[in-house]
């Protein structure tokens, strides 16, 4: 089996906006999971000025085919004019869980 997995880490604004990124990705397949941890405090620079926030990380389980619509739609639903969105892909996995990440995302099956 190819694996194509992959792993998105997203900052979003608050806990609300990340349970609504979060299904928004589920439900649209564009990921087959979403885990919401806690909140994390950034230290960033923004406009010229350092700058800290407490923002809510996700992390969302996906393949390297849906990472582009997945991308696009997260800056659609997202505050951020500029939001964290990192990808990077699975090295190793087992194939099970392979298999069920590439299952539950994408187009659905059609029995």
């Amino acid at each position: 089996m190819t694996q194509t997995a992959a792993s998105a880490f997203i900052l979003c604004t608050d806990l609300a906006e990340a349970q609504a990124i979060g299904r928004a990705l589920v439900e649209e397949r564009l990921a087959a999971c979403v885990n919401i941890l806690q909140p994390a405090r950034s230290i960033y620079r923004w406009e010229g000025a350092i700058e800290t926030a407490s923002e809510v990380p996700i992390i969302a389980k996906t393949t390297l085919e849906a990472a582009d619509a997945l991308i696009a739609r997260v800056k659609e639903l997202h505050g951020y004019s500029v939001p964290a969105i990192t990808l990077w892909p699975i090295a190793k996995l087992p194939d099970d869980y392979a298999r069920w990440i590439e299952e539950n995302t994408g187009p659905q099956a059609t029995a």
